[in-house]
Order: structure tokens, then sequence, then C-alpha cells
């Protein structure tokens, strides 16, 4: 086993440059200063995320996309422009009133036809049946009211026979008493005679007052049943005349005069009771029908004045009549000329007219827009000062025609405001504004 010496190297013998090493001391950050600063960080970039992020409730439109216009002081008319159609001033429908075959047809459709001329002739054998038996019924009815009113009539005038007798007879009686009566007392004639005289004119006399009783009841009586039967009579001649006419509707005629359409019936066809066959248009005489928007219901009424350019000329009508039935959300109008009607429309024509609907009054006016349509009304997007966006402002609006709104409040002259669609944006309360497309 060999022995190794260990021993100390001298200064002498030290490596050469190792007396320049010496250990450097690494100096770390405190933690406390690594998470202040980190948390300020976190903090900076949410203040800036915050300034410069949109909110909820704002969106950035382009500019280019949008309609602005600026509140101006003007004068606003009350008009409304409606789409009217030219239809006969008077239309008259032709009913089948009894049904049966066609057996003639005089008229073609389309010809001017005059009032009461002759337009088809039909045919119904039991209407025909049956009105004769009814006329054969009201004929015997009539007989015996006849033969009732007869035996009445023979009636008062016995009573009125007796009731003659019975006067005359009275005053026998009494001129005899009254001859008798002198004699009597002067004992020409004995008492016996004078009374039985006396009893006669007694006699007499109760039966003219018995009589004439008698023949007021009944005379009350007979002139009751007489009336009755008048009134019968003359029920029972209306029936014949309701009968009569029935076949008379088997001949259709014209009800007035003016140009036929819808009249294509053909020969040897059956009718139905009460079946449309065709019309009657006024001739020469036209008016307009309108459709109007359901919200001017309340505001449009007969006699209101409009006004409608036709060749040129404008013409003046009013409102004849409103239908307050809402179909698909518009009610119609009808529309007639004051004055002499324009005779270069066609039926059928569709003509543009101005409806007025109130009076013209100064106001502060912005153009009308299909904003209102999303809105109702009630708000808008006001453009700041800056021009940079537009904030939601809550308005009041009035009248409306096709070009202006009548404003009421919520804006002031020279204020402008998006009066372009608002579809997508209606649940906004403020827009930035972007110049790209």
């Amino acid at each position: 086993m060999s022995l190794v010496e260990l021993r100390r190297p001298s200064r002498s013998e030290a490596v050469s440059g190792g007396a320049m090493d010496r250990v450097v001391e690494r100096k770390r950050i405190d933690k406390r200063v690594l998470i202040g600063g980190a948390a300020g960080g976190v903090l900076l970039l949410i203040l800036i995320f915050w300034l410069f992020a949109p909110s909820a409730d704002s969106l950035t439109v382009s500019r280019n996309r949008l309609a602005i216009s600026t509140a101006q002081p003007g004068t606003f008319e009350d008009f409304l422009p409606v789409r009217a159609r030219v239809t006969p001033l008077v239309t008259v429908y032709l009913d089948a009133v009894e049904g049966g075959r066609v057996e003639k047809k005089l008229v073609e459709d389309g010809a001017q036809v005059t009032q009461g001329q002759l337009l088809a002739v039909l045919s119904n054998a039991e209407l025909q049946l049956s009105t004769l038996e009814k006329q054969a019924e009201v004929e015997q009815q009539l007989n015996n009211m006849r033969s009732q009113e007869l035996a009445l009539t023979q009636t008062r005038n016995s009573n009125l026979r007796d009731l003659n007798q019975a006067e005359t007879d009275l005053a026998k009686a009494r001129r005899q008493y009254d001859l008798y009566k002198p004699l009597a007392d002067r004992g020409f004639i004995s008492k016996k005679t004078v009374n039985d005289t006396k009893d006669d004119l007694d006699y007499q006399s109760k039966r003219l007052a018995i009589l004439k009783q008698s023949i007021a009841q009944t005379e009350a009586l007979q002139s009751s049943q007489l009336s009755q039967l008048r009134a019968a009579s003359s029920s029972l001649n209306s029936s014949m005349g309701v009968a009569q006419d029935s076949l008379g509707q088997l001949n259709i005629r014209a009800p007035v005069t003016g140009e036929l359409s819808g009249f294509d019936i053909q020969l040897g066809q059956s009718l139905q009771q009460g079946e449309r066959i065709g019309q009657i248009d006024s001739a020469g005489a036209n008016k307009l029908q309108a459709d109007v928007d359901e919200f001017y219901l309340g505001r449009v009424a007969v006699g209101q004045t409009a006004s409608a350019d036709i060749g040129g000329k404008t013409y003046r009508l009013k409102v004849a009549k409103v239908y307050p039935q809402v179909r698909n959300g518009q009610f119609q109008v009808d529309l007639v000329f004051v004055g002499p009607a324009p005779a270069s429309v066609q039926r059928g024509q569709t003509i543009q007219a101005r409806l007025t609907i109130g009076d013209s009054s100064k106001a502060l006016l912005i153009p009308n827009g299909a904003f209102f349509n999303d809105t109702g009304g009630n708000w808008v997007f006001v453009v700041d000062s800056s021009g940079n966006g537009a904030s939601r402002r809550q308005v009041q609006l009035g009248r409306r025609n096709a070009d202006f709104i009548e404003v009421l409040g919520g804006l002031q002259p020279g204020e402008r405001v998006i009066t372009s669609s608002y579809s997508g944006l209606v649940d906004k309360g403020r827009l930035t504004f972007s110049s790209g497309d």
C-alpha cells in the first residue's frame, strides 16, 4: 500500500489568472414591486378598453348610408297623396228576382240601355201556375166579401124601411088621438075608443124608440164589419198585385239608364232566385275611389276637398263617402268631381290626387322619412354638434304629409336628425359615424 502526500500549493504555484476571479452576488427585484406593476398594467388596459370600446347600446355606422336632414321652420300643408281609380259614379246591380229559364236575350254585354228597357225574358211554369191559383183564390175571397157587403147593405136598407114605417104609424096614431080626444071631451065618442087610441099612440112611440136603438146598434156593427171587409179587400187586391208583379219579374228590365256590363247569360240557362246577372254603370258620370292608410281614418270626413291634375288641368273634388271597414291596413273613400268632370279619363285608370285633411299653418318641419315607421314618431337620432355621432332623443311629432312632418317638441330649429330607416338601430341609444362605406 503506497501513501500519497497531500500538500497545499504555494502562492508561487497558483494557476495563472486565478487571482482575478471573484464571486459576484446577483440582486433580485422585490416581489411586491412586481405584483404592484402587474396590477397597474391590468388597470390601465381596463381603462383604455372602457374609454375606447363601444358600449352595448351604441353602434358605429357609415355616415354615407344615412340620410341626415335639418329641422327648419316652414309652412305645413296638411294634405295626403292618394292613388285613386276611376269608377262609375253610380252602379246598379241586376239580380234575378225570380228564378227561371232564359227564353230571350234582347241585348248584349256592353250595350247602352235606357231605364225600363227589356233585357231578357225568363220562364217559370211553377211560378205561373202558383200565381194563377193564388189569383183564383183571391178572386173567390173578394167575391165572398162582396156578398157579405151586399148583405149588410140590404140589412141596412131593410132597417131604414122599418124605421120609416114606424115613424109613419106613430104619426097616424098621434093624429087619431088628437082627433078623438076633443070629441070624447064633448061626449061624442066613448072613453074606451079614446083610451084605445091613446094606447096605440104610446105603443107606436115606444116601438119607434126601440127600433131606433136597435138600428143604431146594428149600424155600428155593420160599419165596423164594412171597414174590415174593405181593408181585407184592399189587402187581397195588394196580394193580387204582388202575384202579378212576380210574373212581371220574369221580364228583366233595366232599372236605370247606363252601360250594361257583366251580362253574360245564355239562352236556355237556368237562373236561381237572387242570382247576380250583371250591372249597369251610370253613363258618362265617374268618381274616384282611393285607398287610404288606416292611420288617417279619424281625420278623413265627408265634405273634405281634394285636387287632381288630369291632362294638364287641375280638377277639384270632394269626399262623398267614407268606408270605415279596414282591409289590409287601408280603408276606402269616394271622391266626386266638383263642377265639370274630365272627359279624357277611362274607367279603371289610376290618378294621383291630393286629399286636404287640414288647414296650412306655420311649424317646425323635418322631412318625412322611413324612420317614422320604426319609431312611431316617438323618438329620433339627433346628430351631435361635432357631427361625429348621433344620440337618441324623445320628440313630439304631429301631422305629416308626403314631404314633411310637423315637430311639436323635442327639437330646435337647425338641429339635424337622421331621417332614413332605423332598421337594426331601434335598440341603440347612440350612433358613432365612420367615413367608410
